[in-house]
């Protein structure tokens, strides 16, 4: 093997090393056990998710989806998180959807609409400032689930609205707590 074939082959192994070196992180994990938070985020996601589910069965209208549960984690347990605000909860869910929905009519139900749907939803999440990640998930659920495009407004926004208030009130409880940290 010639002297430039070995140092080339020398720099790819390094470049790889280097690849991988960057996934063993870098510290330890920043999350502390706090049992009066952890007390407060259940009784916010016991009761939100209580309400939608009570929603539901007096009325005529699905109020409770999926990515409900994992919005209430971020919202009563990171609730000072940029993802956890009103905007990105509300907006990311409505605008998530909408994309499903949109391209779920334009293109129908396969395995490339799923995929170009969550990298759509992704992009105008985050060009429109509401990335919320429990709300990438809402463009699967309308497309394999043929919804229709009154699934936008129930349960998605108003589940969503109904996520937000309960969050209002239940952080607000606790005096080291100001919920939301922004609204625009």
């Amino acid at each position: 093997m010639e002297k430039s074939a070995v140092v080339e082959s020398k720099r790819k192994v390094s470049l790889l090393v280097r690849y991988f070196a960057k996934m063993k992180g870098q510290s330890t994990n920043p999350l502390q056990v706090n049992v009066k938070e952890a007390l407060l985020a259940l009784t916010g996601g016991f009761l939100t998710i209580f309400i939608l589910l009570y929603l539901t069965k007096v009325t005529a209208a699905e109020w409770l989806m999926a990515p409900f549960g994992a919005s209430c984690v971020l919202v009563f347990a990171a609730w000072n998180a940029p993802l956890s605000q009103p905007r990105n909860v509300i907006g990311g869910h409505f605008i998530s959807a909408l994309v499903g929905l949109v391209v779920y009519y334009l293109f129908g139900n396969e395995p490339w609409t799923l995929a170009l749907a969550v990298g759509i939803a992704i992009a105008a999440m985050m060009v429109t400032k509401t990335t919320h990640p429990p709300a990438g998930a809402n463009p699967i659920i309308v497309i394999l689930g043929a919804y229709s495009w009154s699934y936008l407004f129930t349960p998605v926004l108003l589940g969503s609205v109904v996520i937000v208030g309960m969050a209002l009130l239940i952080n607000n409880l606790r005096s080291n707590r100001s919920y939301p940290v922004f609204w625009k």
